[in-house]
């Protein structure tokens, strides 16, 4: 029985992931489950890229990615009620993974975008997710 789902959403493909909030929102109601959505940003990748941004500057990203978040909610699904809005920063699918534990999602929602090349060779996000989760995952197609 799905009594919890996370959704990830990618603010930077915020049309193609309205789809999937949407289909995440519609399960959501169905099961009678409550519902988080997470979005993650990208960190500095190592110590020393971090170096040459201003003190603060990802603490200003985490503020600005949650504003935004909680507008693609608002605007996507602006009857659905409570959601719990969460914003990590690190590996994308580490943190959804990690999201999931906390959340103690019994369902994930995510997209499956258009590959870049090198997600050719890494794999992308999605099928990483589907792959190492404990719990299902429904990959949601443009």
């Amino acid at each position: 029985m799905t009594r919890h789902i996370l959704c990830a959403v990618d603010l930077q493909h915020a049309e193609a992931d309205a789809k999937v909030l949407k289909r995440a929102a519609e399960l959501a109601k169905c099961f009678g489950a409550s519902l988080s959505v997470v979005t993650v940003i990208p960190d500095y990748g190592m110590s020393i890229v971090g170096s040459y941004f201003h003190e603060g500057t990802m603490k200003k990203a985490v503020r600005a990615a949650n504003d935004q978040l909680h507008a693609f909610v608002a605007d996507t699904l602006p009857d659905f009620g409570k959601v719990q809005h969460i914003v990590e920063v690190g590996n994308i699918y580490e943190m959804v993974l990690d999201a999931v534990k906390r959340s103690r999602a019994d369902l994930v929602v995510m997209g499956a975008h258009k590959p870049d090349i090198i997600d050719r060779f890494q794999g992308p996000n999605s099928a990483r997710v589907a792959r190492y989760a404990k719990i299902s995952v429904l990959i949601v197609r443009e």
